[in-house]
């Protein structure tokens, strides 16, 4: 049985006239399935679970095509992909990861987004890719050790 994001993200490619191929079509789901983030070698293995000719490219053109049509988002810091709550649409992000249990939260808060743009306003920046990622324990592992940093 598909996923039940797989069925709105065909409709989201099938109205911008996208080309949702059977390779972005797995891949999609494995993201989705996948609880929290996950590398692009973690997510090739999984891949070549149902394609074994599957390399790295492959992946790689995969996620660059879920990446532009806002399907995942990319954590740079932990060199990993996470499904996005917004299926679909551009959004203002701010990401907490702990550093414990590697969980991701997504936000997306307009106010820290338009803050942050006029703080760079400001100063006469221009910014060309606005994810903001925060380290930290979330509070699962605050309770469970003791990180009172």
């Amino acid at each position: 049985m598909p996923h039940p994001l797989l069925a709105r993200a065909i409709d989201i490619c099938k109205s911008k006239k996208l080309r949702f191929t059977p390779v972005r079509q797995q891949v999609f789901t494995l993201m989705a399935e996948h609880k929290g983030a996950i590398s692009a070698y973690d997510l090739l293995a999984k891949l070549q679970d149902f394609d074994s000719n599957a390399k790295p490219p492959t992946i790689y053109r995969a996620l660059d095509f879920l990446l532009e049509n806002h399907f995942i988002h990319r954590i740079e810091s932990l060199n990993s992909y996470l499904m996005c709550c917004h299926l679909g649409c551009e959004h203002p992000m701010q990401l907490l990861i702990c550093d414990h249990c590697k969980q991701v939260i997504e936000l997306s808060d307009p106010i820290i987004d338009e803050t942050f743009s006029s703080k760079a306003s400001q100063f006469g920046f221009k910014i060309t890719n606005k994810i903001l990622e925060a380290h930290g324990i979330c509070k699962n592992c605050i309770g469970n050790t003791n990180h009172s940093k």
